[in-house]
C-alpha cells in the first residue's frame, strides 16, 4: 500500500475522507492530500493533524458557503491588496503572481485601513479559495510540462515511440515580492495585513507556494526578514530567495520572457495594478480574453460558479450560462 493510500485510510477512518463511489467523486483529490503530506515531510501521523486542524476551520469558518455567496465587486477590490495573478505562467506551468507593496501606500493603504476588521479574513478566505480552486486547477487544465520532463518509451509488437508522461497537477505558485519604494515605517503598518495572510496560506493552504523571489529589497530588509520569517515554517521559508539589483535573469530561468513583467527584465507589459493578461493557451480555454468578475471554480475541466446544487453553472465566452 502506498503513502498515500495510507494517508487516505486514516483519514477515512477518521471520517476526514470520502473515497470515490460509483455515484460520487472521492471527497478530496490526490493533489490536495499530497499537499498535505509534503508539508509534513510525508509523515502521514503529522500530516493527519494539519489536515484534520485545516478541516476544523473550514467547517468554523463555513469556507464553502462563504466563497459560494461572496459578493464579486468585493473579491474584485480585495485582490488589489494582495498577491495578483498576472495571467502568466512559469516554465512548468505554475501560475505567476506579483505583489508590489509600494502600490499599499497613499490613498490605497487608508482604504485599506478602512476595511472593517470582521471582514478580513473572509476577504483573505475568498482569495485563497479562488486560488485553489480556480488559478491552480486553471492551470492544470492548460498545456504544461517541466522542460525537464522525462520521456517516456511505449513499446509495441510493431514499432517503439516516445509519448511525454502527463502532466502533473498545479498545486503551487511562483510569486515576485517587489519591497522597492517601500519604507520600513510602511513595512511596519502592514504587518498584520502580511501577517494575517502569510499565516493562513501556511496553515490552511499548505505547499501552494512553489517560489518566493524578493526583488527590490531595501537595505532593512535583513531587520524585517527576522520578524517575517516567524510567519512561515521552515519549508516554505526555504523557498524564499532574495535577487539582487539586477533579477531579470534569475527570473528568466523560472519563466520566459512574455510572462515576466517588463519592469523585472521581461517583455510583459504587465503592473501590479493590472488585470490578469490571459496567454493563448488561457484565453482559449476559456473562450474570452478576460477572466468573469467574482468567485470562480473549475469543474470537471470547466471554468463555473461555485454551485450549492449539483448542477453547476459553465462559463462559456467569459459568461456564465447554465449547464
Amino acid at each position: 500500500m502506498s503513502l498515500l493510500d495510507q494517508f487516505k485510510l486514516i483519514l477515512e477512518q477518521d471520517q476526514l475522507y470520502t473515497p470515490q463511489s460509483p455515484h460520487a467523486q472521492p471527497s478530496h483529490d490526490d493533489a490536495t492530500l499530497i499537499r498535505f503530506l509534503r508539508a509534513r515531510k510525508f509523515d502521514a501521523v503529522k500530516a493527519h493533524k494539519q489536515f484534520a486542524a485545516a478541516e476544523a476551520w473550514r467547517r468554523e469558518n463555513d469556507v464553502l458557503n462563504l466563497y459560494v455567496s461572496f459578493d464579486s465587486d468585493e473579491l474584485e477590490s480585495a485582490k488589489r491588496f494582495y498577491p495578483r495573478w498576472t495571467g502568466r505562467r512559469d516554465k512548468k506551468g505554475m501560475p505567476v503572481y506579483v505583489f508590489r507593496l509600494a502600490s499599499l501606500t497613499g490613498s490605497r493603504q487608508k482604504e485599506l485601513n478602512a476595511v472593517p476588521e470582521e471582514r478580513r479574513l473572509p476577504r483573505i478566505i475568498a482569495l485563497s479559495e479562488f486560488m485553489s480552486r480556480f488559478t491552480l486547477p486553471f492551470c492544470s487544465a492548460l498545456p504544461h510540462r517541466p522542460d525537464s520532463s522525462p520521456v517516456l518509451e511505449v513499446h509495441t509488437p510493431t514499432r517503439t515511440s516516445s509519448l511525454p508522461p502527463s502532466p502533473p497537477p498545479i498545486t503551487a505558485t511562483t510569486s515576485i515580492i517587489d519591497l522597492g519604494g517601500v519604507s520600513l515605517g510602511t513595512m511596519w503598518s502592514l504587518r498584520r495585513h502580511l501577517q494575517q495572510a502569510s499565516e493562513l496560506a501556511t496553515a490552511y493552504y499548505p505547499e501552494t507556494i512553489h517560489t518566493i523571489a524578493i526583488v527590490n529589497a531595501p537595505a532593512f530588509f535583513p531587520t524585517i526578514w527576522n520578524w517575517i520569517k516567524a510567519w512561515f515554517d521552515e519549508g516554505t521559508r526555504n523557498k524564499v530567495h532574495i535577487l539582487g539589483a539586477d533579477p531579470g535573469p534569475t527570473l528568466l530561468q523560472l519563466m520566459g520572457p512574455d510572462s515576466l513583467p517588463q519592469v523585472y527584465g521581461g517583455t510583459l507589459p504587465f503592473n501590479f495594478e493590472d488585470e490578469p493578461m490571459l496567454d493563448d493557451p488561457a484565453r482559449e480555454f476559456l473562450g474570452s480574453d478576460t477572466l468573469p468578475r467574482g468567485p470562480l471554480v473549475v469543474v470537471h475541466g470547466k471554468v463555473a460558479r461555485p454551485e450549492e446544487s449539483i448542477e453547476p453553472q459553465y462559463v462559456q465566452n467569459g459568461n456564465v450560462e447554465a449547464n
